[in-house]
């Protein structure tokens, strides 16, 4: 007998969700820690230093991922690209490590990437070989075919770009 799949919901983050935006992304920041050098503050904190921009500025929007209700992870999108044709960065992406490997994190980011049509990128620092793979897995599905490695002067790793086709509703039909 199979688990019944689990329900993933991604919803936008508001400034209410600020306090728990804060604790995951100290969570992914622990997890990048080791590809991108980041260190603890005098606190004893990560602190990513971006957050409130995601209320105060313009093309940024921050995510919330759920997993059958539980707060499973984040994701960051924004304008804030490295190649030239790119409209959305997939700044950040987290899925804790409870729910990594079921699919979640795979259906969360489509999900995002369905409400922001567009040509969208996502970076991979060079050394992080888990979120590479990740990434290809969840582009190949995506996309229908296996992403390309770009490289860019502004980023010390890999990209990734495709094109998120606007998804049009069909009409409304009234029955006769």
């Amino acid at each position: 007998m199979t688990a019944p799949e689990i329900q993933v919901t991604v919803l936008r983050a508001t400034p209410s969700d600020r306090v728990v935006l804060d604790r995951l992304l100290a969570l992914y920041l622990h997890d990048l820690s080791p590809h991108t050098g980041a260190d603890l503050d005098e606190q004893g904190r990560f602190v990513y230093p971006f957050l409130d921009r995601y209320w105060t500025e313009a093309g940024r929007h921050a995510f919330l991922i759920r997993a059958d209700g539980r707060l499973a992870g984040l994701a960051l999108a924004n304008t804030h690209v490295h190649l030239a044709d790119s409209n959305w960065a997939m700044a950040e992406f987290f899925v804790a490590r409870r729910y990594r490997r079921q699919g979640i994190g795979q259906r969360a980011a489509q999900a995002i990437f369905a409400q922001l049509p567009g040509w969208w990128e996502v970076g991979v620092q060079a050394s992080n070989t888990s979120a590479e793979a990740f990434w290809r897995a969840v582009l190949t599905a995506h996309t229908g075919h296996p992403p390309e490695a770009l490289h860019a002067d502004t980023w010390a790793g890999l990209l990734f770009q495709f094109r998120q086709a606007d998804r049009l509703q069909p009409p409304h039909r009234v029955p006769c």
